[in-house]
């Protein structure tokens, strides 16, 4: 099986670059195919990878170091890619790798994050995020609605669709009209080993947040929560965003900036808690979370529901409103939490998991094209 792993993009090691990641572990000589790429020490267990980016953009982006500003001209930059000779092409999707143009001979797998959230359901919150205003503003409205057009076309050359959440199920369904099949992101192993048996609390307790910081993630919610209840509460990311939240913090509310890989596992272990207002389609955070053996504290939409059990993992809470988190702080405090059954419980979520249902699923399909194209062949 000749296998084509493909990306949006890959500026750095996040969220989607830990299930490509996962794909170049079961097979580590497939080449990427991308649209940008960061330099190799950039991009963690990716970085020996056969990373092979657009040459036009990837100049482009050297310039700029801004991989968003290229966003109109990625889709011609996937269907550039010369696919000739893969069997199977295994796409990481979020914007715009599941439209590459696969050969007839080929199947095309792909791991849908989300149907293009720029595009479909979060035009106004791309266009604060990146501050776009004036005559910008117009331009890239016709830009996104160019995309959403192409992005709806390019469902048609995708075989098989697997969602990272039944919230990215739902959604695949609503735009594309596609059935998926689930398989939630992998929580890397690390997680799992940091802080056991360590019989002392920590000292100087804190809630602790994570991600980029922009306005739709709601972090004032909990900054304003922080300062009415007097919590420590840690918030680690860096984004546009936060020269505002800084504002509105008081004296209990301390900003880390970029948190590295490396000291993520201790951080989680030594939080009382996560933090988790925003609506995503599924979340890392979470669950790396909860592998350290801390519950989470999430706004109860979204994909988030798919790996928070309800007072056994964290609590759900019902509205996204500073009162109800409050509210919830309040009873996580009444309650005894087990970090052993909380990190049981992520198991299931492991990479190694991840890596064995992956595998099985493109090995079945992979299977079933070479049983269906031998018995068309046949007299």
């Amino acid at each position: 099986m000749n296998i084509a792993l493909i990306a949006d993009w890959l500026p750095t090691y996040g969220g989607a670059e830990h299930v490509v990641s996962a794909f170049h572990e079961l097979w580590p000589e497939a080449p990427i195919f991308t649209t940008v790429a960061a330099s190799p020490e950039k991009l963690g267990p990716l970085s020996g990878a056969d990373i092979r980016p657009d040459k036009f953009l990837q100049r482009i982006y050297g310039f700029t170091g801004r991989h968003q500003y290229l966003l109109p001209w990625m889709p011609r930059a996937v269907e550039r890619i010369n696919l000739e000779g893969y069997d199977v092409i295994l796409s990481s999707s979020h914007a715009v790798a599941k439209g590459v143009i696969p050969p007839q001979t080929s199947v095309h797998v792909c791991y849908c994050h989300t149907p293009m959230r720029y595009a479909w359901e979060m035009e106004e919150e791309y266009l604060k995020d990146f501050r776009i205003r004036g005559l910008t503003r117009m331009f890239v409205r016709s830009e996104l609605k160019k995309i959403r057009r192409w992005d709806l076309s390019t469902a048609r050359r995708v075989d098989y669709f697997i969602a990272n959440s039944n919230e990215t199920r739902l959604r695949i369904e609503r735009i594309y009209g596609r059935e998926s099949t689930v398989i939630p992101p992998p929580v890397q192993e690390r997680f799992f080993e940091t802080g056991i048996g360590n019989p002392n609390p920590n000292p100087n307790p804190y809630f602790l947040a994570l991600g980029r910081l922009v306005p739709y993630k709601r972090f004032d919610l909990l900054i304003e929560a922080a300062n009415k209840m007097k919590f420590h509460l840690k918030i680690g990311g860096t984004g546009t965003d936060m020269a505002r939240l800084k504002k509105i913090a008081g004296p209990t509310v301390e900003f880390l900036g970029f948190v590295s890989d490396k000291d993520l596992p201790e951080l989680y272990a030594n939080a009382d808690c996560l933090l988790f207002p925003q609506v995503e389609d599924a979340g890392i955070v979470p669950l790396e979370a909860q592998a350290s053996g801390i519950p989470v504290i999430a706004y109860a939409q979204g994909g988030i529901l798919d790996v928070v059990t309800d007072e056994k993992t964290g609590l759900l809470v019902p509205e996204q409103t500073i009162e109800a988190f409050a509210s919830a702080i309040e009873k996580f405090r009444s309650l005894s939490w087990d970090s052993s059954a909380i990190r049981e419980s992520a198991r299931q979520f492991s990479e190694e998991n991840f890596r064995e249902k992956i595998k099985q699923l493109v090995l079945n399909i992979y299977r079933l094209r070479a049983h269906i194209k031998t018995t068309v062949i046949s007299p």
